[in-house]
Parts: structure tokens; sequence; C-alpha cells
């Protein structure tokens, strides 16, 4: 939580007290499900198509029809959450998430798998919406980037988690029919802990001040490690920042002109580097580009690499701040990507597609993979911050999905010209952050509106 004026930095909640903690990891699990459920598709594509007999075009439809539901779900999870709270609309979605898996191991056609698909993908966006506004909440300022920058390692160790259970699964040698329904189906397990794990954290401390919980509030509060004086402060801190923006704001361009249209760019360029792209269709790009390791174990080596850097990400979001990973990740991101399309092309070696998606990956994790659920989740004021997020998320999944759709038919055409465009759009980004992006590292959440300018009523 934040600091007060007459209350010490000292007694602002520890990063290891087991309340914050427990409230971070549920939360972050999320974030699990979320990166499972986006990944698990890269490992099935080759059976999808056998089983379904599908085109370029059909298979772009099927994997980005979860994309869609995401985008659906992320555009409306803000209205619930600023009215019922995050824990319990993530409650709501972990029973969607279950739904999903379950039903598409069962699906008998391919329209039922789709439709569960899309149930899954609700989920996924419900999740990037809501779970890194609760994490930003009862975090305190000056490790709230790298609290809720865990969202995003979850939703990597997830992506792994599903390119060793693809590999695993793969190495029992099923009829193919069983092998993409087990692939899909094992998501149940971790779906069924986040709902468990659901039941015994509270509601978001700000939340229920803004509704007018304060004793509940103080509960909370304490659970996430306040002493009692502490968050008597807290609680009118925030009360007073509510007097000047209530419980029925809405979202304003005219008010929040700068937030949304950070939580825009920042969701946008995300995607344009092309990172989801490649994770989706990790396994085809390198079973065209060739070598002598095996398309599963080239996605895990990814995979790791993804996690490493995504640490390296959470122990610098703080110290060096936001902008500045943007700006080194932009950089980094655009030789590499050049790199990629060189070696798609036949210019550069097949195998030096690898090095180059291990450099991209360096350079993705720590920057705009670590920094975009950071962003979003705190450049809003508290009253409107659910729907703030929806924006910034929905934003994310609409690129998303029309990216994924696409990609297949792009690189049927051209293998390297994808990687070509994701690297003129980082060379972009680079410029934009620079011109554009405020450093937000140490705001606490309070003081975030007057910052970004944000004009009081």
């Amino acid at each position: 939580m934040t600091n007060t004026s007459s209350q010490p930095a000292q007694v602002q909640p520890m990063l290891t007290h087991p309340g914050l903690l427990a409230c971070t990891v549920t939360i972050a699990l999320a974030g699990l499900l979320f990166g499972f459920d986006t990944a698990v598709i890269s490992g099935t594509t080759e059976l999808l198509r056998a089983e379904f007999d599908l085109t370029p075009l059909w298979l772009g439809v099927t994997v980005s029809s979860a994309l869609f539901g995401t985008l659906v779900g992320a555009l409306f999870a803000g209205r619930p959450g600023d009215r019922y709270g995050s824990r319990d609309c993530l409650r709501a979605l972990a029973v969607l998430y279950i739904v999903s898996a379950l039903g598409s191991a069962i699906a008998w056609d391919w329209a039922s798998l789709v439709f569960f698909r899309v149930i899954g993908g609700l989920a996924v966006g419900g999740s990037s919406a809501l779970a890194p506004v609760y994490i930003s909440e009862v975090a305190p300022a000056k490790h709230r980037g790298r609290l809720v920058a865990s969202f995003q390692f979850c939703v990597i160790l997830g992506i792994l988690l599903a390119y060793v259970s693809n590999a695993i699964i793969s190495g029992f040698d099923m009829v193919p029919s069983a092998e993409w329904r087990w692939k899909f189906g094992i998501a149940t397990l971790p779906s069924l802990v986040f709902m468990w794990l659901l039941m015994r954290i509270p509601n978001s401390p700000r939340w229920l001040i803004a509704k007018g919980r304060d004793d509940e509030a103080r509960q909370a509060l304490n659970f996430i490690g306040l002493p009692q004086a502490q968050a008597e402060a807290e609680i009118r801190e925030v009360r007073g920042t509510l007097d000047k923006d209530s419980d029925t704001e809405k979202l304003s361009w005219t008010r929040h002109r700068k937030p949304i249209m950070l939580a825009i760019l920042v969701a946008a360029f995300n995607q344009f580097s092309g990172i989801n792209a490649l994770l989706y269709y990790l396994n085809d790009i390198f079973a065209a580009a060739g070598g002598a390791l095996s398309p599963d174990t080239q996605a895990i080596i990814i995979g790791i690499v993804n996690m490493i850097f995504t640490c390296v990400g959470l122990m610098l979001i703080d110290r060096i701040g936001r902008r500045t990973l943007l700006l080194i990740g932009s950089a980094g991101m655009t030789v590499s990507l050049v790199v990629a399309g060189l070696a798609m092309s036949g210019v550069l070696p097949g195998s030096m597609l690898l090095v180059a998606l291990i450099v991209f990956i360096a350079f993705f994790a720590p920057g705009s993979g670590a920094v975009i659920w950071v962003y979003i989740s705190e450049v809003f004021p508290t009253p409107v911050r659910g729907r703030g997020g929806a924006v910034g998320a929905s934003s994310h999944w609409g690129f998303n999905a029309v990216i994924a759709l696409i990609f297949p038919t792009i690189a049927a055409v051209s293998e390297s010209i994808p990687f070509y465009f994701f690297a003129v759009m980082m060379a972009v980004q680079f410029v934009v952050v620079l011109a554009y992006f405020p450093e937000t590292k140490g705001v606490s959440l309070e003081k975030m509106s007057e910052k970004l300018g944000v004009k009081m009523r």
C-alpha cells in the first residue's frame, strides 16, 4: 500500500508478509492458467490440422477463436470488477477455466472444440484485466512493479508448463485424437487449485474502501501486514482521494485521455512485437526453419529463456523503471527480429532462428513482457481502475486475435515477412516510448492521477 505523510515507510507491508504473499501468489496463478491456456495450442496445431482437415485460414480461425473470447472477456470484465470486486469475479472465471479444459478434452467436433476454447478465452481475458488490478491495489508502492510483474512471471511459467506438458504427452505415443484431448484437458487440475485458493484471500482493501466497507477494509489491510494505526491512515488517504473521484465516476476520454492512451499503446506494442504469434505457432516455425533439435525441444528452450529473463525483469522493474525497460527491450527486439527474418528467408542459416528468438525473448521478457500488466494496472484512478484495466487488456487481446488469425496465411506466402513487420513495429515503439511514456516507478496509486494529468472534477 502507499505511504502517508504521517507514517514512516518502514510500516508498509513487508514484501515477505504471509498475507501479502498469499494474495499475490493466489491472484498471480490466474497468470499461470492464462499462459498455459494460450500456449498449449502450439502443441496441437498439426494434430488439429489433420483431425479436422484444416486449411491455413481455418487453422488460424481455430487458434484465434480463444483469442476472440479473451477480447470479449477483457472488454466486459471491468464493470463487474469495479462493482463486485476483482476477487469475486476471478472466482467466476475459475469456473470458466474448468469448463473450458474439460469441454475441450471431450469435444465431439470442430465446432464444440472452438466453443470451449472461446469459454477459456473469456476466462483468460477477464483474468488479464482483473488480476493485475487486484495485485496493484494490495502492493506497497515501492514493490508494486515487482509484485504485479509476478503475474507476468506466472504467465511465462504457464507457457513453459504447456510446452513441457505437450512434450510429455507427445512422448506417450497416443493416437492423435487422444493426444490433443489430453493436452487441453490437463489444465483442469491447476484450475481447481486456483478456485480453492481464491476462497482464502480477502477483497482488495481499496475496493472495500470505495464501497464504504471500512471494517472489512481494516481486516484486509491487517491481513496483508499493515498495523492498525497504518491501516486507519491508509483508509483516510484513500477516502480522501475518493472524495474527489467518487465511486460513481465514469471512464472518460476527456478526463482520462492520458491513461487510456498509455494502456492502449503499451498493449498494442506488446502484440506488435509478435510474441504471441510466435508462441502459438512456435512448433510450426521451427519445423519450417529446420535444425537438429525437434520443435518440441526448441519450444521448451524458448520457454525456459522466457522464464529466466522474466525474473530479470522482476528484479529491475522497481529499480531502473518501466520506461527504461521498454526502451532497452525495443532496441534489442528490433535487431533480433531482423536476424530471425533473415534466417527464415534463407539469407542466414536456419539454425540462426533459435539464436535470434532466444535473444528476442531475452529483450522482450524484462521489457514489454514485464511492464505491460504493471503499467495498465497502475495508471488509472481507483474508481475506474477495473474499467481502465479492461481497456488495456481488451486492446491487447484484440490485436492478439487479429495477428494470430492472419499469421498462418501470411507465413504461407512468405515466412520472413511477419518478422520484418514486427521489427519495424519495435523500432516505432522505441520512438513512441521515448517521446510519450512517463516513468511510474515508486509513485503511489493516489498520486498517479496528478502525475499523469488526470483532470479532477
